[in-house]
């Protein structure tokens, strides 16, 4: 009887070490659970992010600043998170994923609560700047919890669910500031986010999983250094950085200065409405989803390059006059770019062979580059040439983003021809 109650004992502390080490399925209770955290912390982080996006004219008329550097409150977010997610990544794999992605949740949504009491231009920045520091926690660290935790199979559509929250996160932030900031001040309206924010943060620290198949490193800067720097070796790695941030400069210049378009004559919407444009985010909500799964089953340079014709398919339909089809344009873009992000992120966690989220916080790194320098340069090109001039530019990035992607399946076709030789 003893022998059996301890056999039993083993037994089932043996099943419970393994059911841990197992990689995390689809449709089970831990997917689920693992999906919800990470939605709400990337819509916490992006709707902290961009939230300022359609303040913009606001933020321009009231401290009297150009277009161009009234986006300096996003330029600035965005170069100074792709500065801290080399760090972030790297903290990561000494300190622990959920440790790392939770401290700067709850940061990042009280910085953003004390933003919204700014008196000047100057504080606004700098608050800005120190939410792009602490803001990097999550992203520099998701995608490679979902590669660590997440079995292959099942990827593609988690990486898509945690994209979605993104896009979803990026569309609430821009429509409740805009609402808030026509009923009350867009200073209201960042106090909004940040409260948003921080509800999202303790549901993401309720429901997200340990981490199971983590191995923490000692703290080696010269080792950490090493490694970030190796991850350059791998062309195919290089290839996805540049996806990156090209297809992000291009998402960037499109949204920082379509709002300056539709306020103005002849359309003259109000900020609620141009707030409310941010809506066609949820086409982004569905394409990261969909089209991850679709490259699970077809081949991710294939549904990658589909996705980067579809955004440029988008941009030049805002081009229209007519209100209604450039709304359907800035959809359609909107719906190219969230799946090309969601197959390019998901892409790098497969490509990386070490070091997985020092891989990903490069990937990132250029990908918030490509945001700060397009959407300033943007700005500029805005001013001088109006929008026709902004979607020249988009036209351009997009057109060499195709030509990276066409080198990086060569790549990637070689290497499997290579791995069949070996097996056969």
């Amino acid at each position: 009887m003893l022998i059996a109650t301890l056999q039993a004992f083993i037994i089932s502390k043996v099943e419970g070490v393994l059911s841990k080490m197992k990689y995390i399925q689809r449709g089970t209770v831990t997917f689920h659970k693992v999906n919800l955290a990470l939605f709400a912390g990337g819509f916490s982080t992006f709707a902290i992010m961009w939230g300022t996006q359609p303040l913009l004219p606001e933020i321009s008329k009231d401290f009297d600043v150009s277009p161009a550097v009234s986006s300096l409150t996003l330029s600035a977010t965005t170069i100074a998170l792709s500065i801290a997610l080399l760090l972030a990544g790297s903290i990561s794999e000494v300190l622990g994923r959920k440790s790392v992605m939770t401290v700067a949740l709850f940061v990042s949504s009280i910085l953003s609560i004390l933003t919204a009491f700014t008196p000047n231009f100057h504080l606004l920045l700098l608050g800005r700047i120190l939410q792009g520091i602490t803001l990097a926690g999550l992203p520099a660290v998701a995608m490679a919890y979902l590669g660590e935790e997440i079995e292959a199979r099942s990827l593609g559509m988690a990486m898509g669910l945690y994209i979605s929250g993104n896009s979803i996160g990026g569309m609430a932030g821009r429509i409740i500031s805009g609402i808030l900031t026509d009923f009350f001040s867009w200073h209201i309206a960042l106090l909004g986010v940040g409260l948003i924010s921080l509800l999202a943060s303790v549901i993401f620290l309720v429901f997200l999983p340990q981490s199971a198949h983590f191995k923490p490193k000692k703290f080696d800067i010269k080792q950490l250094t090493s490694s970030l720097f190796k991850q350059f070796k791998k062309r195919s790695l290089v290839y996805l950085f540049l996806i990156g941030g090209l297809s992000m400069a291009s998402f960037v210049s499109l949204y920082n200065y379509i709002g300056f378009q539709l306020i103005d004559p002849p359309y003259s919407l109000s900020q609620t409405l141009v707030g409310f444009i941010f809506i066609v985010y949820i086409f982004g909500s569905v394409s990261s989803t969909w089209m991850g799964m679709l490259s699970d089953r077809y081949g991710r340079k294939k549904i990658l390059q589909l996705s980067l014709l579809i955004l440029l398919s988008g941009i030049f339909i805002t081009l229209n006059t007519n209100l209604f089809i450039k709304i359907l344009g800035i959809a359609i873009f909107t719906f190219g770019f969230f799946a090309s992000h969601s197959i390019a992120s998901g892409w790098v966690g497969k490509a990386a062979t070490h070091d997985k989220a020092q891989a990903s916080s490069l990937y990132l790194f250029f990908y918030y580059a490509g945001s700060s320098i397009g959407g300033t340069v943007s700005g500029i090109i805005y001013k001088s040439f109006d929008w026709a001039g902004v979607v020249t530019m988009i036209v351009g990035l997009t057109m060499i983003t195709l030509f990276i992607s066409i080198l990086l399946g060569r790549i990637t076709e070689n290497n499997q021809e290579i791995k069949m030789k070996h097996i056969t």
